[in-house]
């Protein structure tokens, strides 16, 4: 899919920061092989005071996302950071100079805001003050400072030492959410030094074959290195045009919809706001703004196909996007054919039309809308794609909201995740997204067995892409955009909607959906809105207007 306290902490300051270089731009970004969670292991087997971290092809490639590699050497010479792609580096001067572009993104000075880059231009020096640094940070005393002499520099401050005996506590509990929490401030503070050493960390307890909390870390892992290297945006298109085969996509999503409620809940939440709305009416007209396989829909043509009177005249309209192009392994006729062949066979008078297009393309012209008909829009898991006034001054968002209210539909469905991603800081936003994935893999790993020899793969191919786009991306290239209810409904009602309260003959029937799966999950109604949870997190929320 497409939704606890925070204790958030400052890093070090940047104070071994060096000169930046350019963009990377000569990276060359090569499919990987496909995963073998028993080649894929995060444990590097470093001890001692030693933690080298070589992100590369063949150790990191959680997501087969491209040749781009990077390296960052242990203690030894720990400001050693070289970016290479193709198997060229760049020269140990150029390595030396590296920082973290503290203008690459309005995210990246959330928290302590970075003053410019100070330089050592003599290595030896620079060795000898992080191998002192390195004997705070491992020595068998942390709270003796009898290890500092008069060369130690001034500018590593008591502060940023208590910083580093925090991190030194946290790491042998192995609370990974903690470890990932502060490389990711790290990260955002533009502080180099602590997120490679938290990297080199986060390597050997992260696994795409381990406890949730693990799989999930191996990703937010993969999208925090992808930020730091500059190379988010382009890492998301690589894993985007390296999709599988459409029949392996389809039997992952498959998968998920089957072990695990979201698309069902969704699905069936709006079905009956649809079908309540439409029990006296001869014609309906439904506009899906995301249709995929049409999967959706046959419940509710059986369902019109029982009605008492007989079944309305239906027509379809639906809108196609790239991933479920991919998915499908065709255009729209596939999904036209599966759905009249199946209104034919129910006696239910029935009629497709495709609109191959992007939401942000479509306009009124695109929907076939006909006199006579009654009308329901279903927005369901595809507006949060759509950018806002924060990306565009087109704002397609609140653009597609105010023309689908001019077409005066009966009723509008919404189903969302519930959770917000879109205008965040880089920080909170990380933090918001481990806590929302981190109940969604607990979840799937409560139906799924951990053995199941397709887990990874649905992972990797209906979350894991998302997670990284959410860390590694900015502006126009983050098309994961999520925001809760309550900012739905604000701009819902700015565009002239009021709400369409759900049936409780809806409501009962989803929950009697739910005996099917663990006793963890849950629904609640709240507000005219259904959401349904993972013990105590909302993870999809669902709607109706009018």
């Amino acid at each position: 899919m497409q939704a606890c306290q925070y204790h958030s902490r400052s890093g070090m300051t940047n104070t071994l920061c060096c000169r930046p270089i350019g963009k990377l731009e000569n990276c060359s970004l090569q499919p990987c092989q496909p995963i073998n969670p028993h080649h894929l292991s995060y444990n590097n087997g470093s001890n001692g005071s030693n933690y080298p971290v070589h992100i590369s092809q063949d150790r990191y490639c959680t997501l087969e996302s491209s040749s781009l590699s990077v390296n960052y050497t242990g203690h030894d010479s720990p400001s050693t950071v070289s970016f290479s792609a193709n198997e060229s580096s760049l020269s140990q001067q150029e390595s030396m100079s590296l920082c973290m572009d503290p203008h690459h993104s309005p995210d990246t000075n959330y928290g302590s805001p970075i003053t410019g880059p100070r330089v050592t231009e003599d290595v030896n020096e620079l060795k000898h003050k992080l191998k002192e640094l390195e004997t705070v940070m491992l020595g068998p005393d942390l709270d003796s400072l009898e290890y500092f002499d008069d060369t130690l520099p001034s500018s590593i401050a008591s502060a940023e030492i208590e910083s580093w005996r925090d991190m030194m506590v946290v790491i042998p509990k192995g609370d990974l959410k903690r470890v990932l929490s502060a490389c990711a401030m790290a990260v955002s503070n533009g502080d180099l030094l602590t997120a490679q050493w938290l990297i080199s960390e986060l390597r050997q307890i992260v696994s795409v074959s381990g406890e949730p909390v693990q799989r999930l870390g191996a990703y937010m892992l993969e999208g925090l290195v992808a930020r730091l290297s500059a190379s988010g945006s382009s890492i998301y298109k690589s894993l985007k045009f390296q999709e599988p085969a459409s029949f392996e996509l389809l039997s992952y999503m498959h998968i998920l919809y089957e072990v695990c409620p979201y698309f069902k809940f969704g699905h069936m939440s709006a079905n009956g706001a649809i079908a309540e709305a439409m029990k006296d009416e001869e014609r309906v007209h439904i506009i899906d703004f995301q249709i995929g396989q049409g999967s959706q829909w046959i419940p509710l043509i059986l369902a019109f196909a029982a009605r008492p009177g007989g079944p309305p005249h239906i027509r379809i309209t639906g809108i196609d996007d790239f991933r479920s192009i991919v998915a499908r392994g065709g255009g729209l006729s596939i999904v036209g054919r599966r759905l009249s062949k199946l209104a034919e066979a129910f006696k239910v008078p029935f009629q497709f039309h495709g609109a191959a297009m992007s939401g942000c393309e479509v306009q009124v012209k695109n929907l076939g809308i006909r006199p006579g008909e009654a009308l329901a829009v279903n927005f369901a898991f595809m507006l949060q794609h759509m950018p806002d006034e924060s990306v565009s001054t087109e704002n397609h968002r609140d653009r597609l909201l105010r023309m689908v209210k001019g077409l005066n539909p009966k009723v509008v469905t919404l189903v969302e995740q519930e959770f917000n991603t879109n205008t965040a800081a880089f920080y909170p936003r990380f933090l918001e997204a481990l806590d929302y994935y981190t109940a969604m893999f607990d979840s799937i790993d409560a139906t799924l067995p951990r053995e199941h020899k397709e887990r990874i793969n649905v992972e990797q191919q209906c979350l894991a892409r998302e997670v990284v786009n959410i860390i590694a991306c900015e502006g126009k290239e983050r098309v994961e955009r999520h925001e809760p209810l309550g900012k739905w409904r604000s701009r819902l009602k700015m565009a002239g909607f009021s709400p369409y309260p759900l049936s409780s003959l809806v409501n009962a029937t989803i929950k009697t959906l739910l005996e099917n799966y663990c006793s963890k999950y849950r629904v609640e109604e709240r507000d005219g809105a259904l959401y349904l949870g993972w013990m105590n997190r909302d993870l999809v929320a669902s709607c109706a207007w009018k």
